[in-house]
């Protein structure tokens, strides 16, 4: 394919996403489902050449960059606390997903060779981090829900890759080593979390020294392909070091960057995110093609393979519901024998963790790095591509109504020490004292009446509406209606002017910033 048609393909791919994207909103479907039914749709149009996923290329372009996502936007504080349960889904649960689904193959597959049955539970067993933040973004659960599915999906790549790194080598060499593979394991993780720290600790002493809004907001954004390609580079887990470097990132951003970085950094970040995550499940729709045709056509496909996907899936979900549950009756015997922090999920909420194992990208890269003399490469290839369909189509469009079944809206019990009114009115009582001190000169003199009246009001106002946010609530709505109105009439105002040739360009712009701004906080403050 020439350069140029692959620029125009790519461009048909984003304008593909957006109408796809617009379809899911109107018809109330999940995004994922739509673009990646969409991309298998396309990826059948006459006319359209093939698309071969590189798969080196694929995770090398799109996981660093979403899993920094995760890690940037994530509770530290939360998944401190919940690091066992993580640790549980992320490294427990796959073990034993890889064991059931090895197992599972190989008794469908007698021939198959227990490597290459540990290889293929390895690509299949790890939930994707991708297609777990594309269905959470979407739904409500209670916090300790959220936390762990968040926290399973950053991790969880690393063993996954690591199992499968090992399984390869198995089937190559015909040697497996448990006590290897395990301190080889924890030497990547180990490894990777050094590497992230170094990059992260250097991130924030060179943000501090260059000053210039757009090199921060370019050195942020490089800093995830970085991370990743240096820890892939020393040797040691590249999935680990992207986390850590997002997580100390995370931390420190909010001290080294300025207003005007956060949100034009933040603005830039979220439209890159956002297409690359629709790039992803639009990419695995339109490798189907390639898939089937490996394969011999839908029907050789159906024929062949059609009762094997099925098992296969059903025992993918299967272990994870027997590991889920498994644990959280563990935990319940912890409760009962008197610990304290041992607290279950219960069966509803463990059904929906068991329901949201998703798998995407990285199942489908895995699964296409294999060597071409790979044993059963076509059928562990195939039956992985019905994998991702089969969750994401089904758990995908069907989490929402597991969610609802379960009733999970119980008693929140991690809520913060402060409502966001009580520290709101903590800040501004901060404010206040910041303003007293400077509102006079050395002499005594009142120097800034004004502002110290206008900070007086505003903290007496604030802590007030703290006290009684209830009571508050209908007023603040129709007080910030009838301020969305007249930002909305300023800005007629500045564009008839504008048109009418009375301001030039830059008054426009000035104005309209400030407007913008002034739009923004009050929907901020309605919400």
């Amino acid at each position: 394919m020439e350069p140029t048609q692959l620029f125009e393909l790519v461009i048909g791919m984003f304008l593909a996403i957006i109408a796809l994207q617009y379809a899911a909103h109107r018809l109330a479907l999940p995004p994922s489902v739509a673009l990646l039914a969409g991309g298998a749709l396309l990826a059948f149009v006459p006319g359209l050449p093939a698309i071969t996923v590189d798969p080196e290329l694929v995770l090398v372009i799109f996981l660093p960059p979403l899993l920094m996502d995760g890690a940037w936007s994530i509770p530290l504080a939360r998944l401190r606390r919940h690091m066992i349960g993580i640790a549980s889904l992320a490294v427990g649960a796959v073990l034993f997903t890889c064991a059931v689904v090895a197992a599972t193959a190989h008794l469908l597959f007698p021939a198959l060779p227990w490597a290459a049955c540990a290889a293929f539970g390895a690509i299949v067993s790890p939930p994707d981090a991708v297609s777990a933040r594309a269905v959470l973004e979407h739904v409500r659960l209670p916090r300790r829900l959220q936390i762990l599915l968040e926290g399973e999906s950053l991790l969880n790549d690393a063993s996954g890759l690591v199992l499968f790194r090992f399984a390869v080598a198995a089937a190559a060499t015909g040697t497996f080593s448990v006590m290897e593979a395990a301190g080889n394991f924890f030497v990547l993780a180990l490894g990777g979390a050094v590497v992230g720290f170094v990059i992260g600790t250097t991130w924030v002493k060179l943000v501090r020294r260059l000053g210039d809004e757009y090199l921060i907001i370019a050195a942020t954004v490089l800093l995830a392909w970085i991370s990743y390609l240096l820890g892939e580079l020393l040797h040691v887990s590249g999935v680990i070091a992207t986390v850590t470097t997002g997580l100390i990132a995370s931390w420190h951003q909010h001290t080294v960057f300025s207003a005007a970085t956060r949100m034009r950094g933040t603005s830039f970040w979220t439209v890159m995110i956002f297409l690359m995550e629709a790039s992803v499940f639009t990419l695995i729709g339109l490798s189907l093609r390639d898939v089937v045709e490996r394969g011999g056509g839908f029907a050789t496909v159906l024929a062949t393979m059609g009762l094997p996907m099925l098992a296969i899936l059903f025992a993918l979900v299967i272990a994870r519901f027997a590991w889920v549950f498994a644990s959280d009756f563990v935990i319940r015997f912890c409760a009962v024998l008197g610990f304290e922090r041992a607290r279950p999920l219960g069966a509803g909420g463990a059904a929906v963790l068991s329901w949201a194992g998703i798998r995407g990208v990285v199942t489908l890269a895995l699964a296409l790095s294999l060597p071409e003399d790979f044993p059963g490469r076509d059928l562990i290839l195939v039956t992985s591509f019905a994998v991702i369909l089969g969750t994401v189509l089904v758990q995908g469009t069907t989490l929402g109504r597991v969610i609802a079944w379960a009733r999970l809206a119980g008693p929140e019990l991690e809520r913060a020490r402060l409502t966001m009114s009580e520290a709101e009115a903590a800040m501004a009582q901060a404010q206040l004292g910041t303003v007293q001190n400077l509102a006079y000169d050395a002499e005594g003199t009142l120097i800034h009446p004004q502002l110290l009246e206008r900070y007086q009001r505003r903290a007496t106002a604030i802590v007030d509406y703290a006290a009684r946010t209830e009571h508050y609530v209908p007023v603040l709505h129709a007080h910030f209606d009838v301020v969305l109105e007249a930002v909305a009439t300023g800005r007629r105002e500045l564009i008839r002017l504008h048109r009418a040739g009375d301001i030039d360009d830059e008054t426009l712009r000035e104005l309209e910033r400030d407007l913008d701004l002034e739009e923004l906080s009050a929907i901020s403050a309605k919400a």
